[in-house]
């Protein structure tokens, strides 16, 4: 196409100043495509805001798609020029389009399922839990065990645990567990079938405490990380696996309604693999699936030896643009919400986290040696580590773990002059590292990282360490946080502005894990609501924002949910923005995310989500 064609094309499209450097982006989308001209796409959106999300963040007007992926993106003039007879052409009549949106951090297949035998009520105090719990007595047979999963305290207005006696009256002839993670509050009757006494212990070798009455002796009812010593039975029907399958389907539907077309499952058992599989056999997928595979590091290390080769040798480790277990995961430390997440500096004593010893620092359940081993482990065979890290002690230890790694790999490069292919680089779609360390190829990945530090930062930075992080926790329990820990110890809680200055990639997610719905999940997974957090890291019930400094811009917001989610799946080659060459994922959106009032971002709708290059949700 003639220089002087460009120009006047460039001409008679209007953008923001904030959205320009267009020239230079479209110039180079019509000259990467000679073969346009041979062969004409088979679909053309144009008269449209078609955000990029290029290097330059270039906004162009209209885009093109043959067999799955897009051809051309510029001006409505060029790219409607490449139309053929056959090609269909839809008018966006100035929508807005965005690349298809990625949640780095979900559990779908439990999730799916938990409210297959019955739906489960949002719950927002204890009065509501007690509710619950009186409403399945009348309909669950005398004797079996009610159990409510997840419906964290902190997150509760009365931030308490329901007492042994208030679990009683609601259900005084069923077992009852009240489980938050690692912790749970029974009733008299699970107490007894568990075989918990006044004098019972923990005798297992394991962590946890059974809680007693400071006057009495008597057991309050509450596990405090030791929920396995409970010993529920029963329960809701099983799903069969049609219906296992079905359910995952009605998810990754749901997915789409809100734009995702790909997503990263942190912690998929074999089962949920094999489950991704056969849908994927079947053309089933309408969204694209990165995995980490569950590996449980309490195992021997002669165990954990056999588990990553074998993941390592099964045929999903290969590439493929649907279904890829590339990944491996396990647990580092417990969690913010139980009040176990390990920290660097003493919890505090806390009435709502009933902490009573002053030097708390919460559980880390791997020691430093043997989880430099497991991350020597998953270099060796290509894999990509992650743990789940809440604390900045244990942000802090895993980030020790990489770079005693990282060390050995340096002297091994120093050692042999070669010019052998560092780890991680034989793999389609991998760009250039954005760290000179041996181990950036390998994209070592923090999970959660909630509490970070200056040092922490630094080092991820050094090292191309990558970290998916939650927004929804800040809006969810941003305010609790603050009533535990003060402003001053939260400066790098969710540190989005401090990541982004250092160029460490970092993607947003969800962690949802229970419900299909993407604002009544336990841990919501609507992106845009994600995206409008780390704009107004407003807590929700009040308060002034939560480290304001720590904002992120409208068109990095978008990014965390695109590009550099797409990084961190080492795709992105192939996905996380609209240019010639890439997937043709992409979504129409009912609003411009780009100038709408900033409290409108939340509550975008999706008009349509095409994964590609075919619509998989919405109308014409």
């Amino acid at each position: 196409m003639p220089r002087d064609s460009v120009r006047r094309a460039l001409k008679t499209l209007a953008v923001p100043r904030l959205e320009v450097l267009l020239g230079v982006a479209l110039w180079m989308s019509f000259v990467a495509l000679p073969a346009a001209a041979d062969e004409p796409p088979e679909l053309v959106l144009h008269s449209g805001k078609v955000v990029t999300v290029d290097p330059q963040f270039s906004i162009a007007q209209a885009l093109a798609v043959r067999e799955g992926k897009l051809v051309a993106v510029g001006t409505d003039e060029a790219i409607r020029r490449l139309a053929g007879p056959q090609t269909r052409q839809i008018d966006l009549a100035g929508a807005t389009v965005l690349p298809g949106l990625i949640d780095s951090h979900v559990h779908p297949v439990a999730a799916a399922l938990h409210e297959f035998d019955h739906p489960i009520p949002e719950m927002d105090t204890i009065a509501d839990v007690l509710a619950y719990i009186a409403g399945r007595a009348a309909v669950v047979p005398e004797g079996e065990w009610i159990t409510l999963r997840q419906v964290f305290i902190t997150r509760l207005r009365d931030q308490r645990y329901p007492t042994r006696r208030e679990l009683d009256q609601a259900a005084p002839r069923h077992p009852v567990m009240f489980a938050t993670g690692p912790d749970a509050a029974l009733n008299s009757l699970a107490l007894q079938e568990s075989g918990l006494t006044r004098d019972s212990q923990i005798t297992d070798g394991g962590i946890g405490q059974i809680e007693r009455d400071p006057q009495t002796g008597e057991l309050t009812g509450i596990l405090r990380s030791c929920t396995r010593l409970a010993k529920p039975r029963g329960g809701a029907r099983g799903a069969t696996p049609a219906e296992q399958r079905d359910r995952l389907k009605q998810l990754l539907a749901d997915y789409n309604r809100i734009g995702l077309t790909s997503i990263t499952d942190k912690d998929a058992s074999d089962a949920e693999y094999a489950l991704f599989r056969e849908l994927h056999e079947e053309g089933e997928l309408t969204c694209r699936v990165y995995l980490h595979a569950s590996v449980d590091a309490q195992q021997p290390v002669e165990e954990l030896a056999r588990r990553l080769a074998s993941i390592a040798q099964d045929p999903g480790h290969q590439w493929d643009p649907w279904i890829w277990r590339r990944g491996v995961k396990c647990y580092l430390d417990g969690g913010m919400l139980t009040g176990s997440a390990y920290l660097r500096q003493p919890w505090g004593k806390s009435r709502i986290y009933s902490i009573t010893d002053p030097e708390y620092r919460g559980l880390r359940y791997i020691d430093p040696e043997k989880l430099a081993e497991l991350v020597r482990l998953s270099v060796k065979h290509d894999l990509q580590f992650t743990a789940h890290s809440v604390g900045d002690g244990a942000v802090h230890t895993l980030l020790d773990a990489y770079r005693t790694v990282n060390d050995e790999l340096q002297r091994q490069a120093d050692g042999v002059n070669s010019k052998e292919t560092r780890p991680g680089d034989a793999r389609p779609g991998a760009g250039p590292e954005r760290s000179k360390a041996p181990i950036a190829a390998c994209r070592l990945s923090l999970t959660h990282a909630n509490f970070q530090s200056r040092e922490a930062v630094e080092l991820m930075r050094e090292l191309g360490v990558v970290c998916d992080l939650q927004p929804a926790w800040l809006w969810l329990d941003g305010a609790t946080l603050r009533a535990q820990f003060g402003d001053n110890r939260l400066e790098y809680f969710q540190p989005y502005r401090s990541l982004f200055d250092a160029g460490v990639m970092v993607g947003g997610g969800s962690d949802h894990m229970q419900k299909i719905g993407s604002l009544r999940s336990v841990n919501p997974y609507n992106p845009f609501l994600g995206m409008w957090i780390t704009l107004a890291r407003q807590p929700r019930r009040g308060g002034e924002p939560l480290h304001p400094e720590q904002k992120l811009t409208r068109p990095e917001a978008i990014r965390l949910y695109t590009i550099q989610n797409a990084w961190l799946t080492f795709e992105e080659r192939l996905k996380g923005s609209l240019e010639p060459g890439k997937f043709a994922d992409f979504i129409i959106l009912d609003r411009d995310i780009l100038t709408c009032p900033e409290e409108q971002i939340a509550e975008i709708q999706v008009r349509q989500t095409w994964v590609g290059g075919k619509r998989v949700w919405g109308g014409e």
